[in-house]
């Protein structure tokens, strides 16, 4: 891989801050990828699917050419023919999901011409066809994106359709936690009319613990939408409410925290006009402040992903747009370097050269670095791009890998916290975001000079929070859910539980006293207590109904939190 040695132009509080370069050398480490010409573009991952430690690349395409899978090997790709069945048609976005919580990655891919597929990873990367038997619809609706998350809190993944069509609504399934879905948009509360939508993204804009949906929508005529949770399995729509009822051409849902407050902001291109840049007021509503932060792009705006470029603890931005003859005005891309986390500088020499019709993108790392990459879906063009990060090592970083336990097995949906001096940034897992894409599932974090983070704390969506103190910096972070408990914590409690799943009685038995048990269900309502006062307990489930329970027991010094799944 081409390395470039760069000028260090000045120190920061954080570390030296370097001039940003990246360089396109994708038939140099072996992707040599044509996608056709698509209408409105095809969607590319950069995620390692087979959780050997490198993300590699999925690449959508047109009607007649196959998925392209690109396994990573030690920073260079190699075609991998996964032998799906029925591989050849138009498909637009690509996820990789773990749908059934048993540690590999299943395939969900969308089409505009032609029905979703859902593929069931076996084990070893062996994909089985299973979306007839899932439960969802496989009528040609013009699907374009499709975002993950757990709208219900019962520790599987549900997915959220956006059709890009004016008689047809979105459509939410409810992943029922055996490889079937159901269509819940009536049960949901969602709108019932059609959006003409492209993307989405599960968020959780107002820090209750539940997971929102925020839904961008093409012609000024269907503004963006955005659903907020109500806990009940149930959602309200309040775009006009929050202020993101934007009426625009939008194209992206590209969801960060861009200054550092742990609210989380939404960057949402347009076509043509303003692009707008929603910052998080931290009272329910948003404020369009591209203007103020000048990236309002002014292009014919697509894909568009944060990225910390340097390390330099700030995050950059890179917008892919769409140019040709009739628009020579109009910027193909646009990188902004974020000079200070409140106002952003156009610099192209950083990504030179880069001319080509651009729709899709996503960041990874090929070569385990620590320095993100940049990879481009076009169409009417030789290859694909990938953009590799050339700028000088002067920064440190922190990467951090997500194992649910209690919540899904991706993590989906956790807020990661770091701290350094009491300087703070944070991360957002989402799976199934900006446009048509899904970046690594390994979140990446500069932190300028510093070599030792105060902590890192991880709240998953269960409600459960890991803390790990006193971090080095430069390397990579396995955290698993319930990991971060104390061993003195642990052997106090010496807590078993059986069964589970429970059809009446749950054994709870302990070497400590057990004050109280306090059982809640999957959208966190209170529904059972007792205050056993002894080690030994024999609980009595029969008065509640099945499904997804959490259970928390209190001794004299701990707490634990169980899931339980009653049948």
């Amino acid at each position: 891989m081409r390395k470039l040695i760069l000028l260090i132009l000045s120190a920061s509080f954080f570390g030296m801050h370097a001039q940003i370069t990246f360089l396109d050398d994708a038939s140099g480490i072996g992707i040599n990828v044509v996608c056709g010409n698509t209408f409105l573009g095809n969607g590319i991952t950069f995620f390692d699917y087979d959780n050997d430690g490198w993300d590699d690349l999925t690449i959508c395409s047109a009607q007649g050419d196959p998925v392209h899978f690109l396994k990573n090997i030690n920073g260079t790709f190699v075609v991998h023919n996964l032998s799906l069945p029925d591989n050849n048609k138009q498909t637009k976005q690509a996820n990789w999901v773990d749908i059934d919580n048993d540690g590999d990655n299943d395939l969900f891919l969308t089409s505009d011409n032609s029905s979703v597929k859902l593929y069931e990873n076996l084990g070893n990367m062996i994909m089985e066809d299973i979306t007839n038997s899932s439960g969802m619809l496989t009528d040609p609706f013009p699907t374009y994106g499709a975002s993950w998350g757990d709208y219900n809190n019962d520790g599987y993944l549900d997915v959220f359709l956006s059709i890009r069509d004016l008689t047809i609504p979105n459509i939410l399934y409810k992943n029922n936690g055996d490889n079937t879905f159901t269509l819940v948009n009536n049960e949901a509360g969602l709108l019932t009319t059609a959006f003409t939508s492209f993307c989405s993204a599960f968020l959780d804009y107002d820090k209750d613990g539940d997971q929102d949906i925020y839904v961008s929508n093409d012609k000024p005529t269907t503004p963006n939408l955005m659903y907020q949770n109500n806990g009940d399995g149930t959602f309200t729509e309040v775009g006009a409410l929050t202020g993101t009822n934007l009426y625009i051409d939008a194209m992206s849902v590209t969801v960060d925290d861009i200054n550092h407050d742990g609210w989380l902001d939404i960057y949402v291109t347009n076509d043509d006009n303003d692009s707008a840049l929603l910052i998080n007021n931290q009272d329910g509503t948003f404020s369009d402040m591209a203007a103020q932060y000048q990236v309002t792009f002014n292009s014919l705006g697509w894909g568009a992903v944060f990225l910390d470029a340097d390390n330099d603890a700030d995050m950059d931005l890179y917008v892919s747009g769409e140019t040709n003859g009739s628009f020579p005005q109009y910027l193909s891309s646009a990188f902004y370097e974020n000079n200070s986390n409140v106002q952003f500088i156009l610099d192209n020499t950083v990504i030179p050269n880069d001319f080509a019709e651009s729709y899709s993108n996503a960041i990874g790392d090929i070569d385990n670095d620590g320095y993100p990459e940049i990879a481009v879906n076009h169409i009417n063009n030789y290859n694909i791009s990938l953009w590799e990060n050339g700028t000088s090592r002067n920064n440190n970083w922190l990467k951090v890998k997500l194992e649910g336990t209690t919540s899904n097995r991706n993590g989906i949906g956790s807020l990661i916290e770091i701290s350094i001096n009491d300087d703070k940034q944070y991360r957002y897992t989402l799976c199934g975001e900006g446009y048509l894409s899904q970046n690594s599932g390994t979140e990446m974090f500069g932190v300028g000079g510093n070599t030792i983070i105060d902590y890192v704390k991880v709240t998953w969506l269960s409600g459960i929070e890991d803390v790990l103190y006193d971090v080095s910096t430069n390397q990579l972070l396995n955290i698993v859910e319930g990991s971060t408990l104390s061993i003195d914590e642990n052997d106090a409690l010496n807590f078993s539980h059986y069964p589970n799943p429970v059809k009446d009685k749950l054994n709870l038995r302990s070497q400590q006293i057990i004050e109280d048990v306090t059982v809640y269900n999957i959208v966190g309502q209170e529904v059972l207590t007792i205050a056993p006062k002894q080690s030994n307990v024999l609980m009595d489930l029969s008065s509640l109904n099945n499904g997804a329970y959490f259970i928390k027991l209190r001794g004299a010094n701990t707490t634990r939190t169980i899931k339980v799944l009653k049948e």
